[in-house]
């Protein structure tokens, strides 16, 4: 077993890692409906245009050197330069250490004609390549054509700046380089520390890791592999949060394995290591199937979505996490046949009776006392869920608040000469319906109603396609794209100017990152009307066949529903009225559900796993409870922290977004861990006794037995 997935996982890895930028769609529109406005619109500017769903586009600031204004012969230089630059091809820098089949990326870019500003500081030259922004192959060719353009401007006594949504990725990149790896170190050696901490051993701190490094490559080659196969494209943030949560859930699952392993070689001394291995998946695995298949139900649901970016999110995380149920169940219990006693090794703590410790004083402690510690729990839980009132939503994409960069520092530069859309235009695409051909005159009123439009800074003239049968408007907005104001003004009065003077016989769409933002806004709204009753139904149900009961599934879904408010509660106050943001991200709601929720139930199932095991045994039901506390806290506290540090590593991204996602969801599952599963639902649990099993109660060993029949007496003689 252990050398199938060795190989196994190997190869997937690799296959991951070579084509998954090959599976991963760039850009937020292409995962809209076609019934939405702005994917109309792409579908326009595709066909008739010739404008690449996968097109980078970029934008060049050529001013001179002193910084004297641009006289005609500068322009003519920087119209000399650029024809230069545009009959280049750009060749993508090969690396050492790039995968065998990685893309090649070298191109010839698409260079504008431009605009010069106002006050005549400087000249913007429109740029366009092609390929994933993600991939490292497209971000080292920009990196060429980069220096190409400096090097090339300089001779001509010229300095530039670049900005746009390619140059923004590549620079927010390397400023992110050194970061993310000392976050990664970081959290690696958190980890480890934590499992050495635990166990006292050097193995058990390290082999989770190898083990989850194995199972994950293999997880995440399987969606890439199933992506291609199937046509489906990932969206650019799907990797990286799969590997988030299978490092997280796979290192639980390792951890909840691991203490029950030991919990068995000490109370069964002469057993073997394969035979304890054998028990304990027996027994574990239940609980972990469960748990992942309540993760898989959850982010299931996705699937339904209108937003196509959840649509495929949800299903690659499901294929993910049901590869790591599947190594839990096989590969981690092979690990521990193996190694056996050596597993914890030079820990001598097989060969003692363990200490209560604050696990077993906080067990004892809540069943003493139930009701004081549910209302204690309670009233945190509340308390910070108070915190969600008021929240807004915030459409901005994180545009505000993230780290300035040189692309930043260039559109804030254009921004003090020309309106602050300049360097990402919205677009008003006009398509012919009646067969006659669009001219500049058709489409003059609605020019001219869009220039009058408040937020609109400047309408450039009308761009026709090659064959005549449309048309291109740019708007140049005074708002930054990313932001809500342009929103607000791209699905406002844009739009309704647009609807107000279409001309007859043509139809009229608005597109571009304004309005892009503005129709994501309304389909994960309307989304999140289907997807939490639905995933909220889903996972009742799995608790309701596992746990074999009516009573216990509603404790624990009113619990995780606590937690969910609680932790939207405190990415609140933190955020919106702590840091003053504009609101909390748009997608933070669905992803708290999701990972909070879901993650969140996996400790809660570990819990009344153990309850009912304890409540089969004679004895009260509280004493049961206060065993159950002892015996499993240690484990679900130290995967909640391990699988907190995973999240919280998100915390330290410079974009927003991901700050409070990284937060939001560390706070959650730490809440889930420390609050629900460790004290709310044991609580509960002893409050309400055996009857939170109702109407399949635990009966012990003794009441089963009397149940047997009982063999006849012979007569004597």
């Amino acid at each position: 077993m252990i050398a199938v997935w060795a190989v196994v996982g190997i190869a997937l890895s690799l296959l991951g890692q070579a084509f998954v930028h090959r599976a991963t769609q760039p850009g937020d529109a292409g995962f809209l409906p076609e019934s939405y406005d702005s994917a109309a619109a792409l579908r326009i500017a595709r066909e008739d245009f010739g404008i690449r769903p996968d097109a980078d586009p970029l934008t060049v600031l050529v001013a001179r050197a002193d910084g004297a204004p641009l006289a005609a012969a500068d322009e003519r230089r920087i119209g000399e330069v650029a024809d230069r630059l545009a009959h280049r091809r750009v060749v993508m820098p090969r690396k050492q250490d790039d995968p065998p089949l990685m893309q090649d990326h070298s191109q010839v870019p698409r260079i504008g004609a431009g605009a010069t500003a106002p006050d005549r500081a400087f000249r913007l030259l429109p740029v366009e390549l092609t390929g994933n922004p993600q991939d490292p192959g497209l971000q080292d060719t920009y990196r060429a054509f980069r220096d190409q353009a400096k090097s090339a401007f300089q001779e001509a006594g010229m300095r530039t700046g670049f900005t746009g949504g390619l140059a923004t990725t590549v620079d927010s990149a390397d400023a992110e380089e050194t970061r993310s790896m000392v976050v990664g170190f970081v959290m690696t050696g958190l980890i480890v520390l934590l499992h050495v901490l635990v166990f006292r051993s050097l193995a058990a701190a390290l082999l989770p890791l190898v083990t989850v490094s194995i199972v994950g490559g293999a997880a995440a080659g399987a969606v890439v592999g199933a992506a291609l196969l199937t046509g489906i494209d990932l969206a650019p943030s799907t990797p990286g949060l799969i590997n988030v949560v299978l490092i997280g859930i796979g290192i639980d699952y390792f951890l909840f394995l691991l203490f029950r392993f030991r919990e068995q070689l000490r109370a069964h001394p002469g057993q073997s290591g394969r035979e304890a291995a054998a028990e304990v998946a027996g027994r574990v695995g239940t609980a972990v199937t469960s748990a992942a298949l309540t993760i898989v139900a959850a982010f299931a649901t996705l699937g339904i979505a209108s937003f196509g970016q959840f649509r495929v999110l949800g299903p690659a995380i499901a294929v993910a996490v049901l590869v790591m149920l599947l190594g839990s169940l096989t590969l981690m219990p092979a690990l521990l046949a193996v190694t056996g006693r050596r597993m914890f090794w030079p820990s001598r703590s097989l060969r003692r009776a363990p200490r209560a410790g604050a696990a077993g004083r906080l067990g004892e402690r809540i069943s003493r006392r139930p009701a004081a510690w549910a209302v204690a729990a309670v009233v945190v839980l509340g308390a910070l869920t108070a915190g969600a009132a008021g929240v807004r939503m915030d459409y901005g994409q994180g545009a505000a608040g993230g780290e300035p960069t040189a692309a930043t520092r260039t559109a804030q530069e254009i921004a003090r000469s020309m309106p602050a859309g300049a360097s990402d235009p919205a677009t008003v695409f006009v398509r012919a319906r009646d067969g006659v051909p669009v001219t500049p005159e058709r489409v003059a009123a609605l020019a001219g109603a869009l220039a009058r439009v408040p937020g609109v800074g400047q309408v450039a003239p009308a761009v026709l396609s090659a064959d005549r049968a449309a048309a291109r408007i740019d708007l140049v907005l005074t708002a930054e794209p990313g932001g809500l104001e342009a929103r607000d003004v791209v699905s406002g009065p844009v739009r309704a100017a647009v609807r107000a003077h279409v001309p007859a016989g043509t139809e009229a769409h608005v597109g571009g990152t304004a309005a892009v933002f503005a129709d994501i806004a309304v389909a994960v709204s309307e989304d999140l009307k289907v997807i939490f009753p639905v995933a909220a139904v889903l996972i009742a149900l799995i608790l309701l066949v596992l746990l074999r009961s009516l009573l216990a599934p509603v404790v624990l879904m009113v619990a995780v529903g606590l937690g969910f408010t609680a932790t939207l509660g405190a990415a609140t106050l933190v955020f919106q009225h702590a840091l003053g943001r504009p609101g909390v991200d748009f997608t933070l709601p669905l992803v708290l559900f999701l990972f909070v929720v879901a993650l969140g139930t996996d400790y809660n199932i570990l819990i009344c796993d153990r309850i009912r095991e304890e409540m089969e045994r004679p004895g009260p039901a509280r004493a049961a409870v206060g065993r159950a506390v002892r015996h499993t806290a240690p484990a679900i506290t130290t995967a909640g922290l391990v699988l907190a540090a995973s999240f919280g590593s998100l915390a330290v991204s410079p974009q927003p977004g991901l700050q409070q996602t990284g937060f939001a969801t560390a706070v959650g599952i730490l809440l889930s861990a420390f609050v629900l599963s460790v004290v709310l639902v044991p609580a509960l649990a002893a409050l309400m006794g055996r009857s939170l099993w109702w109407p399949v109660r635990p009966r012990t060993k003794a009441a089963r037995e009397a149940e047997l029949p009982r063999p006849e007496r012979l007569p004597v003689g």
